[in-house]
């Protein structure tokens, strides 16, 4: 959820001055009860989750299950990251999920079948989803076809386009040890500890700089107080995971090791941190939420809603391919059904759950890592109780709902309050 505003005081004596605790937090609730909740029930669901699966299942957060888990929701987060660049235009994308199995085919033939070195591999799998993301979008920006049809054409087209590719029956193994070590591959345990200080030290630095940059202008910046609870909250938890996932994971360490972070999460948060800062820090982003939040408006504004429109399913596509890259790597193999059976669907919940809006113009990359959290715990926690695939549809289907109910509640609300 985006930090809490509160109202700048007419006195230019006063204009730096940051609020108070009580002042900060009469605005956070103001925000919340005005509708602006944000990722704030998708957190909320989340540490309910996670309790109650721990003390249902106390192996549910031993180090073997969470690197698991982080290494079980990688393809369907990525892929949502880019289906939330999509959803804030209130388009929607529903092809992404065969779209990663076409990239993952045709990496996968590149490297095993033509003998191709992996950079150049995931490059040519990258121009790929490049590519299907710029036809799909220029169909739905300039021709003027409903992106529902176009990607529905586009899910049909590319669920042979990859059985063409891979043969029925057929699967393509993948040997490269690079893309292998993606998912199978873990930090050493020191470097982890590294990673960990650099990412809290940037983080620190960047709310600093950020509440520096608002009072150089004379706006109210957040509490010091609360950036240092931010701060330091976020080093707590994340220092716990990184203390968790060093630990020996191998049942028989004699033979192989298994300590430190899964080589796919620093890939992940540099993801985070590039598509974050293209949506908050960038004029295109900002073009971005516009667009999404009255098409006529930005417009008139000058802004080429159709070029905004087409890039949007062309960062879509491009990030399918990245998940269909990571879900090769999990699988160490490609098959018919690569992009297939619920991808899609949880990709989409997992933007959608962590609080990105179904009606445009509201939403952070950072709710396709939260809603892929929920996604991969309900999942994982459900398979430690022995609940079957049914069960477990179906309650993510349950937690979809209320999410897109939560969005709907809080959209009336917001336009209620004024605040939308």
């Amino acid at each position: 959820m985006s930090a809490p505003t509160v109202d700048v005081p007419d006195s230019p004596a006063e204009l730096t001055r940051s609020p108070s605790l009580g002042e900060y937090f009469r605005s956070y609730v103001d925000r919340v009860r005005g509708g602006d909740i944000g990722s704030l029930p998708a957190i909320f669901g989340l540490v309910v989750l996670v309790i109650v699966f721990s003390l249902l299942r106390p192996v549910f957060f031993s180090a073997g299950n969470f690197a698991n888990l982080l290494t079980q929701g990688a393809p369907i987060t990525v892929i949502a990251m880019g289906l939330v660049f999509v959803l804030l235009l209130g388009e929607i994308d529903l092809s992404a999920g065969f779209t990663s199995g076409v990239c993952a085919a045709v990496l996968a033939t590149l490297l095993t079948d033509w003998g191709w070195s992996w950079p150049l591999g995931v490059l040519v799998a990258l121009a790929v989803g490049l590519l299907i993301g710029t036809t799909m979008g220029s169909l739905v920006a300039r021709v003027g076809i409903p992106s529902f049809v176009v990607t529905l054409a586009a899910f049909l087209a590319f669920q042979g386009t990859v059985l063409l590719i891979i043969g029925e029956g057929g699967n393509v193994a993948i040997r490269d040890q690079t893309i292998l070590a993606i998912e199978n591959k873990n930090v050493p345990p020191v470097w982890g500890w590294i990673l960990w200080a650099v990412s809290i030290g940037a983080f620190a630095a960047l709310m600093l700089m950020q509440a520096q940059r608002r009072r150089a202008k004379g706006l109210a910046a957040e509490p010091m107080a609360v950036l240092a609870a931010k701060v330091g909250g976020l080093a707590v938890l994340t220092g716990i995971a990184v203390y968790v996932l060093n630990l020996e994971r191998s049942r028989n360490a004699l033979v192989i090791s298994l300590k430190g972070i899964p080589w796919v999460v620093p890939i992940i948060l540099v993801l985070l941190v590039v598509l974050s800062f293209v949506l908050g820090r960038t004029a295109y982003g900002r073009h971005v939420y516009a667009t999404g939040g009255n098409a006529e408006a930005a417009r008139r504004a000058g802004i080429k809603v159709a070029n905004i429109r087409t890039s949007v399913f062309m960062v879509c596509s491009t990030m399918a391919a990245v998940g269909g890259i990571i879900a090769a790597s999990r699988a160490n193999s490609v098959d018919p059904n690569a992009g297939g059976s619920n991808t899609l669907l949880y990709a989409v919940g997992a933007a959608v759950i962590g609080g990105t809006s179904l009606f445009g113009g509201k939403g952070k990359v950072r709710d396709a890592i939260i809603g892929g959290a929920v996604i991969a715990v309900i999942d994982n926690g459900m398979g430690l109780l022995g609940y079957s695939a049914g069960i477990k549809f179906i309650v993510t289907g349950l937690v979809l709902l209320i999410a897109a109910s939560v969005d709907a509640l809080s959209r009336k609300r917001a336009h209620a309050t004024g605040r939308a």
